[in-house]
């Protein structure tokens, strides 16, 4: 009998791009890594990171982490997050980003919320203690039964992944490989107040083949994003995008100019993954002297109503790509193709990945709403970022079923 063809998870995107080129560039960190978690920065190819990947897992296995639980995740845009996301899956973890501007109310709300069984952070980050912040965290969450992070002066109790990473262990457990599996909590910022938005590994990727196809990313990139990683845009954008197009992750904790133009003229990037605002500004500053390896610069919007009013895209050698973030329900693109570089006219309806390209496949659908506003849906959107639950009631009687 023939079994069914499984849907891809992005540790089956890593493990493709493993076995083709297992000796290829995957990972670059920022030469300024050391003053921001006080860390020497790395640089792995597939084969390095793959073998650190599994010890990563092995930990979180053997500390007794069961498969489906909810390990929360606050670290910086370095080597480090994306090792211990992808981690995460491969141990059948799912994974809550916590911004790192959270502070410790927010925090423990969060991991009450997911009922996160564990929470890896870093040591210290632009000077702040954030392994502090997670151990206070952890003591008011009851569900918390492991405290890990990287870096060094962490405090008793928390465990340090910076051993755990070259620690070689033969502990794996089977893992269904299934892109319909949850992958990933981040929290939109409601009326009501934050509100847990779940996601199967099928919404990260859709989410990363609707910027990449936009954009045009090539296979093979040299990929740098300079966007914050904690939440579901900054994870589609970097990862996926990255697994998506199988070259290389430069990352680049926001924000320092003169490093960013040096990783990008050393690692000869030719696609930028930063805010929209930055990206504009760059341009501002003559892009294409300084930076002439680029060809793509995607620009994210936290507030897509300022698109149409946005300066022109002056750079001719490379594009621009702006990506209307729709808080944590989805994400779309639309590719600066007029001579002027003004932004493309946004209408309602189906929208393809190209955009311009006949007959492409639909990537989502902007519709307007009965208030007047403009509405996303799509394979990324998930049904929680639209129709959240009830409150719970304190009431005994059962509550009548919902049509």
């Amino acid at each position: 009998m023939t079994q069914p063809t499984a849907s891809p998870t992005l540790d089956t995107l890593f493990k493709r791009n493993l076995a083709r080129q297992p000796d290829a560039l995957a990972l670059v960190d920022a030469p300024n890594k050391p003053r921001v978690t006080g860390q020497p920065p790395k640089r792995l190819t597939f084969a390095q990171a793959d073998r650190m990947i599994s010890s990563l897992a092995a930990h979180f296995i053997e500390s007794g982490l069961p498969s489906n639980s909810v390990i929360a995740v606050q670290l910086p845009n370095t080597v480090e997050f994306a090792l211990t996301v992808l981690a995460a899956f491969r141990a059948g973890l799912v994974v809550a980003v916590l911004p790192l501007l959270w502070r410790q109310s927010e925090l423990t709300m969060a991991l009450n919320r997911t009922a996160a069984r564990a929470i890896v952070t870093s040591g210290k980050v632009d000077g702040v203690i954030y392994s502090d912040i997670a151990m206070n965290a952890a003591s008011e969450a009851f569900s918390i039964r492991h405290v890990c992070g990287f870096g060094s002066e962490l405090p008793e109790g928390m465990a340090s992944l910076d051993n755990a990473i070259f620690r070689e262990s033969p502990t794996t457990r089977p893992v269904i490989q299934d892109g319909r599996k949850a992958a990933l909590i981040s929290f939109d910022v409601t009326s009501d107040g934050f509100r847990p938005v779940p996601r199967a590994h099928l919404g990260l990727i859709a989410g990363g083949l609707a910027i990449s196809l936009e954009s045009d990313v090539p296979q093979g990139a040299t990929v740098l994003s300079a966007f914050s990683p904690m939440s579901f845009a900054g994870l589609t954008s970097s990862l996926a995008v990255w697994l998506l197009s199988g070259g290389t992750l430069v990352l680049h904790h926001p924000f320092d100019e003169e490093v960013l133009e040096q990783q990008i003229n050393e690692q000869r990037c030719d696609t930028l993954i930063a805010p929209a605002q930055l990206a504009l500004r760059l341009d501002e500053l003559d892009l294409a002297a300084r930076m002439p390896s680029l060809r793509n610069v995607i620009g994210l919007w936290r507030t897509p109503e300022q698109v149409g009013s946005s300066a022109c895209w002056a750079a001719q050698q490379a594009t621009l790509t702006d990506v209307y973030l729709f808080g944590e329900a989805g994400l779309f693109g639309a590719r600066r193709i007029a001579e002027d570089g003004s932004p493309a006219l946004i209408k309602p309806g189906p929208h393809g990945a190209p955009r311009e390209l006949p007959g492409s496949s639909i990537a989502g659908e902007v519709l307007l709403t009965p208030r007047g506003t403009l509405g996303l849906r799509g394979p990324m959107v998930p049904v929680a970022a639209y129709a959240p639950p009830p409150p719970p009631s304190d009431s005994l009687i059962a509550s009548p079923p919902r049509d």
